[in-house]
């Protein structure tokens, strides 16, 4: 019985694994860079002494939520 050698050596694995590991960086960025490059959201500026706690609809929200 005769041993094939094997067509995939470990350095061609190695770099196939990184080069599926930037290419899946590189789309998880994709999406955040889109939104980015749209319409920039109208952000309040923070108070300049600290302080920068305000009643949003998701502080609203969590408040309802923990009431027993």
């Amino acid at each position: 019985m005769s041993k094939t050698p094997s067509k995939l050596s470990r350095r061609t694995l190695f770099a196939g694994a990184a080069t599926t590991g930037a290419l899946a960086a590189a789309a998880s960025l994709l999406p955040a860079a889109r939104q980015e490059a749209g319409a920039p959201a109208a952000q309040p500026q923070p108070p300049e002494r600290g302080g920068g706690y305000r009643l949003t609809e998701h502080v609203k929200r969590y408040y309802e939520t923990t009431r027993l």
